[in-house]
């Protein structure tokens, strides 16, 4: 009886949405339209419901089953990790407040390295020490990251006989935890080369500045226009050849004031064919800075300068094909992009 009024009214309800719509094509179409929209709702609807569910506390990357052998040094736990597969979630246990593990996060489209830090409640220092990032502009969707449960840098050890007393007093952090969380003691002795994990540490100024390419200045405070890039680049004069460019030039109105884009010490100033009159400025970690085509030069060989110096003025001396500032960045004698430690 209830299956003949089931069937009975459903009759009744094809009756009345063909009268509606004019014909049963038109109603079987309306139907399945309707069947078609109330699908895509239910499964935006769940994905919704997933993405809330996961919320902040998803870390991204994948995990594996087991965690690779692990003798305690910091060179084992980079060298297990395989770049070419799924990185694994490493542990490395201790006691009390000195246990450190270590997770994966993949690099998600728009992220950066404090947002990263403060969702692991780590510091910046810490994401990058441990992955030896040499630039933090440059971490790119996909990469993975090593995330240590706890704040801290990797220190290697400058030369043999140092201990982790000696290298927490360096850093002004607690030596017991940082003998602990290496499987030492505080006053093992150790070797030149040596990798450690010390807890609470910090990188020093100069070397986080350089990191997050905040190191140098610009040396120009007007506008100016970047004519050409560091890098390879067909020869401005008319030789048909292909050649390696050491700076950036940055094309500005003639006489225009040069500062020293990093505070050290002038260590050259004179005149040269190629760049013209030029001054080499040589800083602190290694770094020198060179400025050619100078006008007019406003310093001299052995002058301290600083940030607020002016040290020249713009011109179009050597080869030049206009006013500009040809500007190189020497990092331990090689040239690096000016562009990547410019803030």
């Amino acid at each position: 009886m209830k299956k003949e009024f089931s069937t009975g009214k459903m009759r009744s309800i094809m009756c009345s949405l063909e009268m509606l719509f004019g014909s049963k094509s038109a109603t079987i179409t309306v139907l399945s339209l309707c069947g078609f929209f109330v699908g895509i709702f239910a499964a935006v609807a769940v994905l919704f419901a997933g993405s809330r569910i996961n919320g902040r506390k998803a870390v991204g990357g994948f995990e594996s089953a087991h965690a690779p052998e692990f003798d305690g040094s910091l060179s084992s736990l980079i060298a297990s990790i395989d770049d070419a597969g799924d990185p694994p979630v490493i542990s490395a246990q201790s006691d009390g407040d000195s246990v450190i593990t270590y997770q994966t996060y993949r690099v998600k489209s728009g992220d950066m390295i404090g947002f990263i830090a403060d969702a692991f409640d780590v510091t910046q220092d810490t994401i990058i020490s441990v992955n030896n990032i040499k630039q933090s502009r440059l971490i790119q969707p996909g990469q993975y990251l090593k995330i240590p449960s706890m704040p801290g840098i990797v220190y290697t050890v400058k030369k043999d006989g140092e201990t982790a007393q000696s290298i927490a007093e360096k850093f002004d952090v607690n030596a017991d935890k940082c003998a602990l969380v290496n499987f030492l003691q505080p006053t093992d002795s150790l070797v030149a080369g040596t990798s450690l994990f010390i807890p609470d540490a910090a990188l020093d100024w100069a070397t986080r500045q350089e990191i997050n390419g905040d190191l140098f200045h610009k040396p120009l405070r007007a506008r100016y226009w970047l004519s050409s890039n560091y890098g390879w680049r067909d020869s401005p004069f008319a030789t048909g050849k292909r050649t390696f460019h050491s700076g950036i030039d940055m094309a500005v109105g003639k006489g225009t004031p040069i500062y020293a884009a990093l505070a050290g010490t002038v260590v050259a100033a004179g005149y040269d064919t190629t760049y013209g009159n030029y001054v080499i400025i040589e800083h602190h970690s290694g770094y020198r800075s060179l400025y050619g085509h100078m006008e007019r030069i406003a310093c001299r060989k052995g002058n301290v300068v600083y940030n607020s110096t002016v040290i020249g003025y713009v011109g179009s001396t050597g080869m030049s094909t206009g006013p500009h500032l040809h500007f190189t960045v020497y990092k331990n004698g090689k040239t690096v992009n000016p562009l990547t430690v410019l803030n």
